[in-house]
């Protein structure tokens, strides 16, 4: 089987050793014009959005990879975040090609373990952190053209944790399939919202919105899947994040 996982990036990183399993792209290259990366590929040859990435996220990669990658497999990491079968920050333990091959026996995606918000619903963390408009739209939006899949968004968005940060390794059916679903919604959010007062942070709306997106899909579809863990190579900086969370919480209203 052949398994690419794209690496997003946007400036030169130490990158996994396995450079046919490990797919460095730099994101948003079309916004870079002549900067290059020396063993990085860009997302914006051939079917790209790549100048989209201010507002897309790393989505620019995924839409690359679905348009123009010829794989058996397809996921995504990013240059500081990892799935590992290991909890080590070091670059030689992300996962290889036998144990992807061992996971792929009994299943067709493998995730980073969820993200768990304890006191607080996927939804109210959301509007905590960005302007709630938008993910309001995903639901009407999904209510006109995906009906079947309303009750799995409002399920998901009642409980308290999440696979985030559009991580994911997916066999090719699955990958092709969940992108469909995605960038229609996606695409047709982003005619509906105006992002001209946001802030450069909050433009990049349509991958914050994308990351409660794909339990919706696993959800109503009962896909199986397999966690992994989530290495992020660098100190997260808990005690100022937790700063920064209360700080929300008490300057905006619970809904």
């Amino acid at each position: 089987m052949d398994v690419k996982i794209l690496v997003a990036a946007h400036k030169p990183y130490k990158m996994p050793s396995d450079k046919q399993l490990y797919l460095p792209i730099y994101v948003g290259k079309d916004l870079h014009s002549g900067n290059e990366i020396d063993g990085y590929i860009g997302d914006n040859t051939g079917d790209n959005i790549s100048s989209k990435n201010g507002s897309f996220n790393e989505l620019t990669a995924i839409y690359w990879a679905w348009k123009n990658l010829k794989a058996d497999a397809i996921g995504l990491d990013h240059y500081r975040r990892y799935m590992s079968m290991t909890k080590k920050k070091d670059i030689n333990t992300t996962l290889n090609r036998s144990q992807i091959d061992e996971l792929f026996k009994n299943h067709d995606i493998i995730l980073p373990k969820k993200r768990n918000y304890y006191i607080q619903s996927n939804y109210n963390h959301y509007i905590h952190a960005h302007h709630k408009e938008p993910l309001d739209m995903a639901a009407k939006i999904i209510q006109e053209k995906y009906p079947e899949y309303l009750g799995s968004f409002e399920k998901i968005m009642k409980k308290k944790s999440a696979h985030m940060f559009n991580m994911f390794l997916m066999k090719r059916a699955k990958f092709d399939e969940y992108c469909d679903w995605m960038f229609d919604i996606l695409f047709e959010l982003e005619n509906k919202t105006d992002v001209t007062s946001y802030s450069k942070y909050e433009q990049r709306v349509y991958g914050f919105v994308s990351e409660l997106l794909l339990d919706v899909w696993l959800d109503k579809n009962k896909f199986s899947y397999y966690e992994v863990n989530f290495v992020h190579m660098e100190s997260q900086h808990w005690i100022k994040k937790g700063i920064s969370f209360l700080t929300r919480i008490l300057k905006k209203p619970e809904n």
